[in-house]
């Protein structure tokens, strides 16, 4: 089981507070929590390969914080991203080689 996601409500609670419910009890709450259509593991590797591949470098370094506690591994993340630069371009890989080493570590 996940943990109740509060990132939307901390960050934009104020500012944008129907973006910041839907982020968190339905994006997070409800379309995450469906363990039984794909696993948390899963979802983590379809989101960061979605950020990579649109280049949404900003918030690719706390989907790979989720996808490490999911269970995806420095190998995997690394294979991962590997097999993306022929789809979506060496330059994104690089640039998300560079955040996963934060990440995961050398």
């Amino acid at each position: 089981m996940m943990a109740k996601q509060t990132a939307g409500r901390k960050n934009l609670g104020k500012f944008a507070p129907k973006f910041a419910e839907l982020n968190d009890d339905v994006l997070f709450g409800q379309v995450w929590s469906r363990t039984d259509q794909l696993s948390a593991r899963d979802r983590s590797m379809i989101t960061i390969s979605a950020i990579i591949s649109s280049g949404n470098f900003a918030q690719l370094e706390a989907h790979l914080k989720m996808g490490k506690k999911n269970g995806i591994i420095k190998e995997e993340i690394s294979e991962m991203i590997t097999h993306l630069s022929f789809y979506v371009g060496w330059p994104k890989a690089w640039s998300a080689f560079g955040i996963a080493k934060k990440v995961y570590g050398e």
